[in-house]
Formats: C-alpha cells, sequence, structure tokens
C-alpha cells in the first residue's frame, strides 16, 4: 500500500505544534541516548538504553510491543512488534543504518495504519549527525504527515 504523504506545517500548524510538544519527551530521550552512546553502534544497544531513559524519565513505554494484524475477521499468527509504544499513542521505531530509506519509513507507516495509532517516530542512532522522522496518522482520509 502506497501512502499519501503530506507536510503537517501546510494544512494544521496548530496540531503541527501540538504533536511537537506532545513528541518532545521522547524525541529528547532518544538525543539523550545518542548523545551518550555516540554513532555506529547495533540497533539493540540504542533500544536497550533507550528503555533505561523512558523509565528514568518515566515515559510510559512498551518495549517490543507486539501486535495482532486482522484479516477478514481472522488474527494472522505471525507476531509483529513495533520497538517502542510510548504513552498510548506514539510508535517509536529504531534503527542504526547509513541513512533512513522509504522501506523504513513504509515498516513505520504500516505499523500506524494497522494499529490505528496516529503518531509515529522513526530514529536514526548510527549516524555521527542522528536522524528523526516525525509522523502523524489520518486515519480518516488515510493520509500520513510529516511534522
Amino acid at each position: 500500500m502506497t501512502y499519501s504523504i503530506k507536510k503537517l506545517k501546510e494544512v494544521n500548524p496548530q496540531l503541527m505544534e501540538e504533536l511537537r510538544v506532545y513528541t518532545y519527551k521522547v524525541v529528547g530521550c532518544c538525543q539523550l541516548v545518542h548523545k551518550e552512546l555516540g554513532a555506529f553502534l547495533n540497533e539493540y544497544i540504542y533500544q536497550d538504553a533507550l528503555k533505561i531513559i523512558f523509565d528514568e524519565h518515566q515515559i510510559p513505554n512498551n518495549k517490543e510491543y507486539y501486535f495482532g494484524i486482522m484479516f477478514h475477521n481472522q488474527l494472522i499468527r505471525h507476531k509483529h512488534y513495533v520497538d517502542f509504544r510510548c504513552f498510548d499513542d506514539v510508535f517509536v521505531e529504531c534503527k542504526a543504518v547509513e541513512h533512513l530509506c522509504s522501506e523504513h519509513r513504509q515498516q513505520l507507516w504500516n505499523y500506524m495504519r494497522l494499529n490505528k495509532t496516529r503518531i509515529g517516530i522513526l530514529y536514526n542512532f548510527a549516524p555521527v549527525m542522528d536522524e528523526c522522522e516525525r509522523y502523524y496518522y489520518d486515519e480518516k482520509n488515510n493520509i500520513i504527515y510529516a511534522f
């Protein structure tokens, strides 16, 4: 499935600002992990460190949040998981790659759509200059917005 990707700033700047404020602590924790550990480590190291930081900052989270997928009113048996579910509506997908690519984005967007999760953060810890992308899923219109 392909998505219509738009910039939330162009459609609803007030919502964009609210979402930036809402995700500020989560992104800040990711930045802290990157700052303290540095670049070029394995993804699982960043995930474990991020779990520690989320807990220290009292951000409600589930590491390796498992979810099922319904298809024709039946649960597909294979378990899927996102790296973190924070609060009740933020997915955080961690990467440790040279650059984020369309496959990484598509993975997060599919997780958001299948779970009707409105906010997704894609964070790449590997480069010297970390990468962070934030997305909002408008379920009603099936549109992903970058913010």
